[in-house]
């Protein structure tokens, strides 16, 4: 008779685990932009009230608009249907001061 071979245990599949880090970094490429813009916004219209969208911005998305008075809304900048790379989504902060500037006007 053939010896018995032994049952072998299955291989466990490894769990990779998402760490804090990680998921702090897809965020704060996001929130280093909106400071940036945010802060050149204010230094140039020091009247202008600058809000930063306190929750999580929808996927692939950098927008700026501006609310008037009267509660319409205008898209200074849309960040959707740019790039890859993934720079192009962002605008430079000076355009948005001219984009302002003209939509003000």
């Amino acid at each position: 008779m053939a010896p018995k071979g032994r049952k072998r245990k299955a291989q466990l599949p490894e769990v990779k685990t998402e760490t804090p880090d990680d998921r702090e970094k897809v965020g704060a490429v996001y929130g280093r932009n909106a400071d940036a813009v945010s802060e050149v916004l204010r230094h140039a219209f020091t009247d202008l009230t600058v809000e930063i969208n306190p929750e999580k911005p929808r996927r692939n998305s950098f927008e700026v608009s501006l609310l008037k008075e009267d509660g319409s809304k205008v898209e200074l900048w849309s960040g959707i249907k740019k790039g890859p790379p993934r720079k192009l989504k962002f605008p430079e902060p000076d355009r948005v001061v001219e984009m302002l500037k003209g939509s003000l006007e």
